[in-house]
């Protein structure tokens, strides 16, 4: 009797022991669990915090961004300044005036660091080719003009057009320019042999500018006849005619190629969608003609300049004015922004070019 009680009490011993082994794993499992999905939730929600802080950052930086103050005020021209334009990596600004000349700036120290003559009569519009190695110009001598940016030497002279030549563009790829004139033509050229590629015609009144689409298939033109035109890079067809109620300054594509912003001698704005040949939206404020206007590289911002003196920028979304940039009492003629979208430049009747950053 006494071996069955020792024996009963050791199986008894081992089933406690059993149990509190169970328990003991059980407890554990179940804090194992707990952790597990405390941690899961601590992360998902430290995800949610990240996320925020990207987008919150983003907005704040693209807010600073659009808030432009006057760094530095450029002086040199002696004529009206007809345009500016930033170099591909944003160190330099070329302008071209009345005064028949072209001038080369720092950006960093404001200084003249070269200066091209040639042509002979007001200089139109001036532009970097897509490697930032050449200057082209164009004038109302009739001719187009290209420049070794460091020499400052002429490279090559485009004739062609029998009136004066208003805008020019390099196609994306570098290796042709377009351009366009009072003699309601639009040609296209070979960089390196200066050739005349193709010819262009179907405005009925001076063409004011003219531009490839930073997709290279496209070409946007606008006219004095109250229209711009979509025409096919590749063939010269012309794609679409769109008819505004007044003479349309510049037209100009979206970073996406899928739009198209126009501005006009009726003061107004327009952005167009590329296929589909709608008008999208308008933009009105300026309260005279509206010179040129251009996207920010985040493709829903817009820059304009007009002969009322201002400067303004567009949330495109919304067609608010997001910030008016003041400084002058004559026409701002033409405006560029750098390739990060963080500095502006201006042009202006009072011959000076005007950074903003």
């Amino acid at each position: 009797c006494v071996l069955f009680q020792v024996l009963n009490k050791k199986k008894k011993s081992e089933k406690e022991i059993k149990i509190v082994i169970q328990n003991w794993i059980r407890l554990s499992l179940v804090k194992f669990v707990w952790v597990y999905d405390l941690n899961r939730m601590i992360a998902k929600y430290v995800e949610y915090f990240v996320v925020f802080f990207f987008f919150f950052w983003i907005k704040l930086k693209c807010f600073i961004a659009k808030t432009f103050k006057i760094l530095k005020i450029l002086q040199g021209h002696e004529g009206i300044v007809r345009s500016v334009r930033f170099s591909p990596d944003g160190h330099k600004i070329v302008s071209s005036s009345d005064d028949k000349t072209i001038r080369l700036w720092d950006i960093v120290s404001g200084k003249q660091i070269g200066i091209f003559q040639g042509h002979s009569n007001f200089i139109f519009t001036v532009e970097f080719s897509p490697d930032g190695h050449m200057i082209a110009s164009c004038s109302e001598d009739k001719t187009i003009r290209l420049w070794n940016v460091i020499s400052g030497n002429e490279i090559r002279k485009l004739e062609g057009h029998s009136n004066s030549v208003y805008d020019i563009n390099f196609s994306p790829d570098g290796q042709r320019i377009i351009s366009c004139s009072f003699d309601k033509t639009i040609r296209i050229w070979d960089i390196h042999s200066g050739e005349e590629i193709q010819k262009l015609k179907s405005h009925q009144l001076i063409i004011n500018s003219v531009k490839f689409s930073p997709n290279g298939k496209m070409i946007v033109s606008s006219s004095n006849d109250e229209s711009i035109i979509l025409w096919d890079a590749k063939t010269g067809k012309k794609l679409k005619q769109l008819r505004h109620p007044a003479s349309v300054r510049r037209a100009i594509f979206s970073p996406c190629s899928q739009f198209v912003v126009t501005c006009s001698y009726d003061k107004i704005i327009r952005i167009w969608d590329v296929k589909s040949g709608k008008l999208l939206e308008q933009l009105e404020g300026h309260s005279d003609v509206v010179y040129e206007a251009k996207y920010l590289s985040d493709g829903q911002t817009i820059l304009s300049c007009s002969r009322d003196s201002t400067i303004y920028l567009w949330d495109i979304k919304s067609k608010s004015k997001i910030q008016k940039l003041e400084r002058f009492s004559d026409p701002v003629t033409g405006i560029d922004i750098s390739p990060d979208s963080y500095t502006i430049v201006s042009c202006s009747y009072d011959k000076t070019i005007t950074i903003w950053e």
